[in-house]
């Protein structure tokens, strides 16, 4: 017996021993057993790009199916039979004469379907399979997601380009999808890995970081949770406090959001305290965690204004907690969330958390609602970012002057609220009231805002307004002004007018139909989405020499103190050490605080790189960052 002989068989005897323990039915465990035997013949033959035999994929994702996700049997089973027939000669008839229709009809919908022509492309297309998948079942989503995190567990085999098509799906699509579903935990794990795989440079300095900062500073973080940890035992609360770092992903998502550098990210850690004797106590579980947030408050510091409850309205994935920042013992925020054991159970479980009861029908309704107005605009050619854009970010809670409350996406703007009240409201919008206060209609909304929008019988929509929204309703009414033309540089290359990509920078590259390959930085949103839908076109080498006679203007924005000849000492190593053109220069004082701002034309990253560590070596410089 050989080494893959051996590992199969120790991976399905480990899948065989998750089933035993889940207490299924003698029936149940019968048909997974001869799930799997089906499944390892019919893959026999094949192999995996690693060389592994191809059967320890669907082993594999069987047992994310059971032991990560916790479906039931139907489910373990389909996962087991999930490429059988879209790989081999067995069929869905074959599947449902042997197992059932229930385990038939959840293979059917995660079988890619086959066509000489494709509606928009056979990636876009499968989205679509999966998404109207929702109609008479979540599991068949559940089981594409088990597949997928796989697969990004095993994605260092395969060719850099395969990982750049791979990993711009999985961010753009299968990590907001978890994230909606309330599957917290594949959905981290999705994010940093395909993180990982797009930006490999940035994220091994993120995660070098985080590491650094952890170890640093853990026995600052281990003194300040002890006192909390004595305070809630003589208070008889039973309770874990944790102190564990964000993940790579999160920490890289705020940088590129705040435009900060890592050494500006104020919290890389978070203090877990989860309690779990709150009825032994006589209290709620909303009472607990308040009680627990005054006894904390009232031994730390609390930054003003910081504490945010998802107790009682909680975001639209399940997740509730509580959340404040409290003054760590090395003079930094530290971020505190509070929750019950039951409510890290909701959290991770999400969607899946009494589904006999009401679990996932909002969820569900919500989603055939997007997909029944997505449907009557006909073939917009932007299916998937109308679906995303609405349905795949974190709600905040918005409302009407008489008090409604309206459900926005994140990031949202007054444009977004105006055109969720009514299309007509939105096209006749002039400007907003936020809590009182006269503000543009580009103005993004907080959560608990109050908005009134301010109108005019003449409709003034502008333009530009399609780059300060992110719903829907608010791109079907103003796309038509959409019109956005790529910079050209020279005859072989596209730049992206967005993240304008530069010599040095991580680049990705998408063959167009005339020939020239259209060049985007590798973080960049059009990337992700294009990669996500037409993955084929990607061009597996990008060569960047052609970038390297021009020029690009790079903002910088540097905070000091205030001291003789530091402006001078900056223009003196723009001009004078780098020889580099210095554009816009300003600077502003306040109580001795200087922050400056210049544009610098660079040819290259090293060139950004190389005058970042100098102006950062200057004395009494605090902070800078570029975009």
């Amino acid at each position: 017996m050989n080494d893959f002989e051996k590992m199969v068989i120790e991976q399905r005897d480990e899948l065989f021993a998750c089933v035993a323990q889940r207490g299924f039915d003698a029936d149940e465990i019968d048909r997974i057993h001869r799930s799997y035997y089906l499944a390892e013949e019919a893959h026999r033959p094949q192999r995996r790009k690693s060389g592994e035999p191809y059967i320890l994929h669907p082993i594999a994702v069987a047992m994310i199916v059971a032991n990560e996700i916790g479906l039931g049997a139907n489910p373990i089973c389909a996962a087991l039979l999930h490429d059988v027939v879209e790989d081999t000669d067995h069929t869905i008839k074959e599947i449902r004469e042997l197992f059932g229709d229930d385990v038939a009809t959840i293979v059917d919908t995660v079988t890619k379907r086959k066509s000489e022509k494709y509606e928009t492309s056979l990636q876009v297309d499968n989205y679509k399979q999966m998404l109207q998948s929702i109609h008479y079942d979540i599991r068949a989503l559940l089981l594409k997601l088990a597949d997928r995190l796989h697969n990004m567990r095993t994605l260092k085999s395969m060719l850099p380009h395969k990982q750049l098509k791979i990993a711009s799906e999985t961010d753009y699509f299968y990590a907001p999808l978890a994230h909606r579903l309330g599957l917290y935990q594949v959905k981290t794990e999705l994010e940093n890995l395909s993180f990982r795989y797009r930006q490999p440079h940035e994220y091994d300095e993120v995660k070098s970081y985080i590491t650094n900062y952890v170890e640093t500073h853990a026995e600052a973080a281990e003194a300040w949770m002890q006192p909390i940890r004595e305070t809630l035992e003589r208070r008889g609360i039973k309770a874990k406090v944790v102190c564990e770092p964000r993940s790579a992903y999160s920490i890289y998502a705020k940088m590129k959001e705040d435009r900060i550098s890592l050494s500006e990210v104020e919290h890389i850690r978070i203090v877990h305290i989860v309690y779990d004797n709150w009825k032994e106590m006589g209290m709620s579980e909303k009472e607990m965690a308040l009680f627990i947030y005054t006894l904390i408050t009232s031994m730390y510091v609390e930054k003003p204004s910081s504490m945010n409850s998802y107790l009682d309205v909680s975001k639209d994935n399940n997740y509730r907690s509580l959340h404040c920042k409290l003054m760590g013992n090395e003079g930094r925020w530290m971020e505190v969330h509070i929750a019950s054991t039951e409510m890290m159970r909701v959290s991770n479980r999400g969607c899946l958390v009494d589904r006999d009861e009401h679990g996932i029908e909002r969820w569900i309704d919500n989603f055939k609602r997007v997909l029944r107005e997505l449907a009557d605009q006909g073939k917009s050619g932007r299916f998937m970012e109308d679906v995303r854009s609405t349905f795949y970010e974190d709600d905040i809670y918005v409302f009407t002057p008489k008090g409604k409350m309206v459900i926005l996406p994140k990031g949202a703007t007054a444009i977004d609220f105006a055109f969720e009240i009514h299309n007509k409201i939105g096209e006749q919008m002039k400007f907003a009231i936020i809590n009182d206060k006269l503000c543009s209609a580009k103005t993004v909304l907080r959560k608990g805002d109050r908005v009134r929008i301010g109108t005019d019988d003449v409709p003034s929509i502008d333009k530009s307004w399609l780059n300060h929204v992110i719903t829907y309703k608010a791109r079907v009414g103003i796309r038509r002004h959409l019109n956005r033309h790529p910079v050209k540089v020279g005859e072989n290359f596209v730049i992206c007018p967005e993240c304008k990509p530069i010599s040095g920078d991580e680049v990705i590259g998408f063959k167009l139909s005339d020939g020239r390959i259209e060049v985007h930085q590798c973080h960049c949103p059009h990337a992700i989405e294009k990669a996500a839908q037409k993955g084929d076109s990607i061009e597996q080498k990008v060569d960047m020499r052609e970038f390297e006679q021009m020029v690009y203007p790079i903002h910088f924005h540097v905070e000091s103190v205030n001291k003789d000849q530091l402006l001078l000492a900056i223009v003196s190593l723009v001009s004078d050490t780098m020889k580099l053109s210095l554009g816009n220069l300003q600077s502003t004082i306040e109580d001795d605080i200087v922050s400056t701002d210049f544009e610098v034309y660079v040819h290259s990253h090293n060139e950004i790189k190389q005058l970042k560590d100098a102006i950062s070596s200057l004395p009494h410089v605090y902070g800078m960052r570029t975009y």
